[in-house]
Parts: structure tokens; sequence; C-alpha cells
């Protein structure tokens, strides 16, 4: 037997910000929990892995140690760097590397994420 990836859960202060956010970089639904503080983005069809958003009183204080990579589908990395831009969030840095090329961004509550140019 083997595991999936259910949720990628990311702890924050605004869950319903966040889960709307993510939701519209991947083109997901949003789900509100509103018993448990927390909010859900998943994909219409239920393809997994789910993004949970759970509130937490403490702020983030270090760089992340897991991260999402996400690629445009249809248009470049630019392009969707700029839309990304356009929902709350901020460039951090772009690289070029023999291996790729990226730019690191950050969601509205400081989460790094890269977003990789198509091949």
């Amino acid at each position: 037997m083997t595991s999936v990836i259910k949720y990628i859960t990311f702890d924050c202060h605004d869950p319903q910000t966040l889960a709307l956010f993510w939701s519209a970089v991947l083109d997901y639904e949003t789900v509100n929990w509103d018993n448990f503080d927390a909010a859900l983005s998943q994909a219409a069809d239920g393809h997994l892995p789910r993004l949970a958003f759970i509130k937490v009183p403490e702020g983030k204080t270090v760089k992340n140690r897991l991260h999402l990579d996400v690629e445009p589908s249809g248009t470049t990395m630019e392009a969707e760097v700029e839309r990304l831009v356009g929902l709350g969030a901020s460039r951090i840095k772009r690289f070029t590397e023999p291996y790729g090329t990226w730019t690191v961004m950050a969601d509205p509550e400081g989460n790094e994420f890269c977003v990789a140019k198509p091949e």
C-alpha cells in the first residue's frame, strides 16, 4: 500500500483570503470550513491534492521549508507573474539557470512559491 497527498496545508492568519488567492491561481473552487476557522481550495473535479488553510495565531518568521512550484498553462511565465501580482502576490526574484527559469513570488501572507517558465 502507498499514500497519496490529500491536503497541502498552510498555517495562516486569514484562511479565506489565501483560499481565494490560491483558487484563482489554480482555477480551483473555494470551500469555507467555518467550524474550524479554515478554508479549502480544491479542483472542481475533485482531483487531489487540495490546499487547506488553517488559522493560527503566530506569523511566518523564516523562509518556507516547503513551497509550491506552478507552471503556467497556455501563457508565458511573465504574463502569469503579472496576473498573480494582480491577484495580490509579490515578486521576490527571477532566476535563470541551465536547468530552467523561474520567478520566486510570495502569496498575500508572504509564503514563497515559484512560477516556472513552461518548457
